[in-house]
């Protein structure tokens, strides 16, 4: 199997879509650049920030399609698409993943064991997926919070990283003492633990957690890239670098992915704030959101400058 690591900052993609309610594949190309622009060092295409649950399987497979044909082999590209709970739904999903040429395939925790009766169901479920995926395919991980958060045992993961099959877990536990001891089972082997919680972020890095593939990749990849390159040879910047994106990582509560989308329309990125999974107006739901974003933005500069000016 010939693999390339999946490490570093991994930004979960969000979608653009047109007012129409297509996928705005113009403003999904200027953000395939922006996140490389910005330090990324992979790309995770059709996961849950991508919308993936509203997203129909010839648009999964065309989204995926075009995610690895712009970033044409300049970093890596994970698509998952992985929504479904009945096995032959399931591998037809995996299987439309596969073909669209990325560099790893991301299997959903929960739709393994969809009403969590434990490691026997997760196991089976598996090892079905795993005898009709093909074998040189790299396979990644990812305990998904929706539908359920299904978290892997410790006994699960020691089977995946056996396997030989996998190359990365999107790590949802939100427990540094949890990352740490999945750090130490992975260790010496090219299977990255790639912690997705912003409150443990640089703790995480530090315990060896090989990069971050958090939401907030949509916001500030670079600043997440220099923690990891650079944290630890300025510790007191680094300490105020992570202290803001703990803060600032709370206005995922503010109508995530399109908060986000808020951000990149500002910037230029794409027209549009449509989303399939937020129907409602969030800025009516949620009050000064634009003088949160505001707050981030300028935070986020701040820090840009710190950086700069080392």
């Amino acid at each position: 199997m010939n693999t390339k690591r999946i490490e570093g900052i991994v930004p979960v993609m969000i979608t653009p879509y047109l007012e129409s309610g297509e996928i705005d594949y113009a403003g999904l190309e200027r953000l395939i650049e922006w996140y490389i622009a910005n330090g990324s060092d992979a790309l995770f295409a059709v996961c849950q920030s991508s919308e993936m649950q509203f997203l129909s399987v010839k648009e999964r497979s065309e989204l995926g399609r075009f995610v690895v044909r712009q970033a044409a082999g300049r970093v890596p590209v994970v698509v998952s698409g992985h929504i479904s709970d009945d096995p032959y739904s399931q591998l037809e999903e995996l299987t439309v993943a596969v073909e669209t040429g990325a560099d790893g395939v991301v299997l959903v925790t929960n739709h393994l064991d969809p009403k969590n009766r434990g490691t026997e169901v997760f196991r089976g479920n598996l090892q079905w997926l795993l005898d009709r995926l093909p074998k040189d395919m790299p396979l990644g991980l990812y305990e998904c919070p929706a539908p359920y958060r299904r978290m892997l045992s410790d006994d699960e993961l020691r089977f995946c990283i056996d396997s030989g099959r996998f190359v990365m877990l999107k790590d949802v536990s939100c427990d540094l003492a949890t990352v740490k001891r999945r750090v130490a089972m992975t260790a010496g082997t090219s299977f990255a633990i790639l912690n997705a919680n912003a409150a443990i972020a640089y703790d995480a890095m530090k315990a060896g957690s090989r990069g971050f593939n958090g939401v907030n990749t949509n916001f500030h990849p670079d600043l997440y890239k220099w923690l990891y390159t650079s944290g630890t040879k300025h510790p007191e910047l680094a300490d105020e670098v992570a202290t803001f994106l703990v803060l600032a990582a709370l206005s995922e509560a503010f109508g995530y992915p399109v908060l986000a989308k808020m951000y990149h329309q500002r910037i230029g990125t794409f027209a549009s704030i449509k989303s399939r999974t937020i129907t409602f107006d969030v800025r009516e739901r949620f009050w000064a959101l634009d003088a949160i974003l505001d707050k981030v933005v300028a935070g986020t500069e701040a820090m840009r400058a710190k950086i700069a000016a080392l």
